[in-house]
């Protein structure tokens, strides 16, 4: 009984390698749905229509395409509805889609709903109790997918410029409601989380449902409605733009400069807004058209966005400061460290749910304190990221403490 009751030290551990191979699982699965979209728009785009009265032609092919690639040389066809006959064998892409969510929602519960408290809940935005947190993160999944389904459906739905533009807003909208109840990194990652449910559930409830009405249609003898060739082309289309954003958002939670900033629901949306540009160019580009605009305008905003969250210099230094003892100023904010910051980053982690030092930063003697200054300085002074959702109290007195030791050299008392 000892023995059994004795492993449960193991148990951030094993946590720790679920979240490892869920996250591996999320990668390969996303690589393989976005590389599967990214070859099917550009094909799309690149294929020719045959000649006219050409046997092709005749045959409904509405485009095709000559490809080498890896030593053979391939030739897909389109065609505008359907083959005059079903081929006994029809690769449907799906799983892709749904593997993809399906590991990242498990990540997201993983990482987030099994440790809201750290995770999502900042007591400095909305003072929130972890199934709260968890309510509205589930709940920005739902809406957010009836919300741009609804507006498939409507009217707008038939103008693609004022579609995009209203579901951008939307989005942006999302980003600033989310931010100002959850975490900036959980409010990122739920949006990220609320377009990718958009995005499998176009496939999962209207592109392979459509394909399947239209398989099913030449079975039976009839000739398959285009219709749902066109709403699968639209969909598919959408999802072709929200892929930028979308791998953006899957990093941004080591970037604590951008969802740490006041502001971050804008800083959010303007990325997205570079990333759909840029995605737009070379959607462009494989029709043949090459409008260099699109990614210049992207990396402006980009470029835009890291100048107007640049941090502010110090207001003053203190590093000439006579009669400082260096000493006992590090002295000091090791004890801060200690209090605030090594009940996760240290060697054996005593902070529940974490079963290393988060990014390997260990912060446990006056040596890699001493390292790490610069990152302890960014983190905590600059963009207040840290400690995580400041389960430890971190004071404003205290950051000011670190700051003035970091900006007077950051000495440890031995120079």
């Amino acid at each position: 009984m000892d023995a059994v009751v004795n492993l449960g030290y193991l148990g951030p551990y094993a946590l720790e390698w679920f979240n490892l191979l869920v996250r591996w699982l999320h990668i390969i699965t996303g690589i393989a749905w976005i590389g599967a979209s990214f070859y099917f728009v550009w094909l799309d785009n690149t294929i020719r229509p045959p000649a006219p009265g050409s046997e092709l032609a005749k045959k409904g092919v509405s485009g095709e395409l000559w490809a080498v690639h890896g030593g053979g040389f391939y030739n897909p066809q389109k065609y505008l509805v359907a083959p005059a006959e079903l081929p006994t064998e029809l690769h449907w892409f799906k799983w892709e889609a749904y593997s993809t969510w399906l590991s990242g929602f498990a990540l997201l519960v993983i990482v987030y709903y099994l440790n809201a408290q750290a995770m999502m809940v900042d007591r400095g935005v909305a003072d929130l109790s972890s199934w709260q947190a968890i309510g509205i993160g589930l709940g920005s999944l739902v809406a957010g997918w009836i919300v741009y389904d609804l507006l498939c459906r409507s009217p707008l739905g038939r103008h693609d410029l004022a579609f995009g533009l209203t579901i951008f807003a939307f989005l942006v909208a999302s980003s600033y409601v989310l931010t100002h109840l959850l975490s900036g990194r959980a409010a990122f990652l739920h949006v990220g989380a609320m377009i990718g449910t958009m995005m499998v559930a176009n496939v999962a409830m209207l592109i392979i449902p459509g394909q399947r009405k239209m398989v099913n249609a030449m079975l039976a003898g009839e000739k398959p409605d285009p219709v749902h060739g066109i709403k699968a082309k639209q969909r598919s289309v959408h999802n072709n733009y929200f892929t930028l954003p979308v791998l953006f958002i899957m990093i941004s939670n080591h970037y604590a400069m951008t969802y740490r900033h006041p502001y971050s629901w804008a800083v959010l949306g303007a990325i997205m807004a570079a990333g759909v540009l840029i995605r737009h160019f070379f959607n462009l580009r494989h029709k043949g058209r090459v409008e260099w605009r699109y990614p210049l305008a992207g990396v402006a905003i980009l470029a835009c966005v890291a100048v107007a969250i640049a941090p502010k210099a110090p207001a003053s230094i203190a590093a000439a400061a006579p009669g400082v003892d260096e000493t006992a100023r590090f002295a000091r904010v090791r004890t801060i460290i200690e209090q605030r910051c090594v009940s996760c980053h240290a060697a054996h982690p005593t902070q529940p749910g974490f079963a290393t030092a988060p990014a390997g930063v260990m912060l446990d003697t006056a040596e890699h304190v001493s390292q790490n200054a610069a990152r302890i300085y960014q983190q905590t002074v600059q963009m207040k990221a840290m400690p995580l959702a400041n389960l430890t109290n971190m004071t404003d007195a205290e950051r000011a403490q670190v700051g003035a030791w970091f900006e007077a050299g950051a000495k440890t008392g031995k120079q």
